[in-house]
């Protein structure tokens, strides 16, 4: 790496920064961060769990260890380690006020690792956040920074990398020149039309309609034709591919228009972390809980605030008037410009209605704009105010330790809390019970996060569902992997070992030898600890080992050993 004055350095990024203009974005600035063919396995603003997806997901041909470059120069401003997540990640500033995020990383480059390296033992821990200050790494373009890998949430070897504005919000790489062959138009897989009031109504009927699409000669498709009246909404399921992959990527714009005149547009430039989560809103969640597969609507409700909206008319809802003839068209696109569109015909029609939208009156109602809280039971419930997207009848109902919490096919934006009262439990239970979400066959309880003060057990959640109470008097099991009493380790780079723990799921680890801290890294997807003798921390011959492993309620399990080592 070039090394640069401190103050040389941060005198060039203010320079830079006041007279460069982001509105312009540079589209020859930043380089590819690896060496192979860039090949798609995720793209901006793809769908994801509760989230936008906020960088390119780039393929590293089912291997890990490709070397990973800095795409501009600058320097690291932040090096973040965890066990979920990103993983392993760098974040890296640059002058013109842009930064970038290299995640899933399986190793840092040698000087990289060392300082990183150095923290985790000073700290003690595995999992690490540190923010170093301009001058201490700074980087060239092409500068080797780490080797890409598969940790934290990864679900297979990747690089995930993102470009993020001067305010931290990420933005589309494909707005900065990254290139990617694609001659694929987007795919749309289903089409829906949901009727927005109870004046409202498609087919005779108040509930959404799936439409039947059909290919045309010039490969646009139609739909058959729709009677409705009242305000109407549409939704599609789309996904969009790129050439050389077959993954299911996001895709970049969906443009409508209502006979010929634009009525709402959705492009995927940019958007913040703070509203990322509203995709819950964008989205038909119900059909999503039940049946895995995201509808993106097109037209807007109240309590969407997502600036990936660029125009509407109406928040792109339709008022469908008797008599009258419409065409609807939606527009599909990619980055390269390949479209798919799809022609919709609407006749307005008073009709007999013979499917009325169902209703689920109950004893508790909810406003979305104020705080709801009920005590039944043991149990007492909190929802804040802006947790909800809609006034909603809730279903609650207590029976003995279990709570029904509403259906799991409502979304929850913010935290909701359970508290659930612990009198008639014995002082020595106490401290090994928690609150779990049961699965849907009832047989098996998720562990929440569960805090204990007093006679109370308390969880926050953003899950609705059926909510019981979980004991775990069960420790840890530890499983070595290639150490035994008095082996010689001489030949083995690694120490390996297997934890698990069956019930509220490990919380922390800690390994000792000759009574100094050994850095183990833990693996959640293969429930693996491995600690690299590399680090040069164990030098004696004859080491004895000591691992304490613990799970989320305090039950814990040691496993000791002496093993032999020479360098």
């Amino acid at each position: 790496m070039i090394k640069r004055g401190i103050a040389a350095y941060i005198l060039s990024i203010f320079s830079t920064v006041f007279c460069f203009s982001q509105t312009d974005i540079p589209k020859d600035y930043f380089t590819n961060p690896l060496d192979i063919p860039l090949v798609m396995a995720g793209t901006f603003g793809e769908l994801r769990s509760n989230h936008f997806h906020s960088g390119l997901d780039i393929k590293t041909q089912r291997k890990e260890g490709f070397k990973v470059y800095a795409s501009a120069e600058g320097f690291v401003s932040r090096i973040k380690i965890s066990h979920y997540g990103y993983g392993k990640a760098i974040y890296i500033q640059h002058p013109n006020g842009y930064s970038t995020v290299y995640a899933h990383l399986k190793k840092f480059s040698p000087e990289i690792e060392a300082y990183i390296k150095d923290k985790q033992y000073k700290k003690e821990q595995f999992e690490i956040e540190v923010y170093p200050r301009s001058g201490t790494i700074p980087v060239s373009q092409g500068d080797l920074i780490a080797y890409s890998g598969n940790t934290g949430g990864s679900g297979g070897p990747h690089l995930h990398y993102e470009i993020r504005d001067a305010n931290a919000r990420p933005m589309n790489p494909f707005l900065f020149g990254i290139d990617v062959a694609d001659t694929k138009p987007p795919k749309v897989s289903n089409v829906f039309v949901y009727p927005l009031d109870e004046n409202s109504y498609i087919n005779r009927s108040q509930k959404p309609v799936e439409l039947r699409v059909t290919m045309q000669k010039d490969s646009s498709f139609v739909t058959g034709k729709i009677n409705a009246q009242g305000k109407i909404g549409f939704g599609i399921s789309t996904i969009d591919q790129q050439n050389g992959a077959n993954n299911k990527n996001g895709i970049y714009q969906i443009q409508t228009t209502l006979n010929g005149e634009e009525n709402f547009l959705l492009t995927m430039d940019k958007f913040s972390f703070a509203e990322t989560r509203y995709l819950n809103r964008m989205i038909d969640y119900g059909r999503f809980i039940k049946k895995k597969n995201r509808v993106q609507k097109l037209f807007i409700e109240k309590n969407n605030p997502l600036s990936i909206y660029e125009k509407h008319v109406d928040n792109g809802m339709l008022s469908i008037q008797d008599s009258l003839s419409y065409q609807y068209t939606i527009r599909v696109k990619d980055y390269a410009g390949n479209e798919t569109r799809i022609n919709i015909p609407i006749v307005g029609k008073v009709d007999t209605l013979v499917k009325p939208k169902e209703i689920n009156v109950t004893d508790h109602y909810a406003y979305a704009d104020q705080p709801f809280s009920h005590a039944e039971g043991k149990f007492t419930v909190y929802i804040p105010k802006g947790a909800l997207y809609d006034d909603t009848f809730l279903n609650l109902r207590v029976s003995s330790d279990t709570l029904d919490f509403h259906q799991e096919d409502t979304p929850l934006h913010k935290n909701a809390t359970i508290t659930y009262d612990l009198s008639a439990y014995n002082l020595e239970d106490r401290e090994k019970l928690y609150l779990g979400r049961l699965n849907r066959k009832g047989d098996d309880i998720y562990y929440s996060s569960t805090r204990i003060k007093d006679n109370t057990l308390t969880t926050a959640t953003r899950t609705f569902g059926t909510y019981t109470i979980g004991i775990d008097k069960t420790p840890p099991v530890i499983t070595p992997k290639n150490v035994t009493k008095g082996k010689w380790m001489s030949k083995y780079r690694y120490l390996k070992f297997k934890i698990e723990d069956v019930h509220s799921g490990i919380k922390s680890y800690r390994a000792t030898v000759n009574g100094k801290f050994i850095l183990m890294e833990y693996d959640y997807k293969t429930k693996t600890l491995i600690h690299d003798f590399n680090d040069t921390i164990v030098t004696d011959t004859e080491n004895n080992l000591k691992l304490i492993v613990t799970d989320n309620v305090g039950n814990s399990a040691t496993f000791e050993t002496t093993f032999f080592r020479k360098k």
